[in-house]
């Protein structure tokens, strides 16, 4: 059994923590957090494997999308292969048009098998009626790396191009 805290990446506090069979896979973890979060998880998903930093790693997307049919997808990874330990973690996107972001992380991994799951023991906040919106903030490379373009491409105001 898998205790899992997935909070929304939103200014106000909306938090779930869930219950949930250790046998299955991410897909189901999708429908059931799409279900806690009151979505009916019809939209486009990926999960990203996140370090303790939450670090966007791999996709891991709904469905399998390489040529040869063999690549990963949420239905060929399992719980106890992807997030095997207490304190893994996932970053889950749904429905990629509004870009709905959440941090999932095991809090806590039994051998315990319960009947009734999954399930939602915890709740804090409602759903905001929109997605969060999104700063995607760049460094600013130009700036940083001024002094390397210039001494670099200094030489080419000495080209005469109109004989080329």
């Amino acid at each position: 059994m898998y205790k899992i805290r997935v909070i929304l990446d939103s200014q106000e506090d909306v938090i779930r923590t869930l219950i949930v069979d250790r046998a299955i896979n991410l897909e189901t973890l999708h429908f059931t957090i799409a279900k806690a979060f009151g979505f009916d998880g019809r939209e486009m998903a990926s999960f990203y494997r996140a370090d303790n930093d939450w670090n966007q790693g791999e996709e891991i997307p709904l469905f399998n999308m390489s040529e040869a049919g063999e690549g990963i997808s949420m239905q060929n990874c399992f719980l106890r292969k992807t997030i095997p330990d207490a304190g893994d973690k996932l970053i889950y996107v749904y429905d990629f048009f509004n870009m709905w972001t959440f941090y999932v992380e095991v809090l806590e991994v039994t051998e315990k098998t319960e009947i009734e799951l999954p399930k939602t023991i915890f709740s804090v906040g409602e759903v905001p009626e929109k997605a969060p919106e999104k700063e995607f903030i760049a460094e600013n490379y130009e700036e940083d790396h001024r002094d390397e373009f210039e001494d670099e491409f200094d030489s080419l105001d000495d080209i005469d191009l109109e004989n080329y």
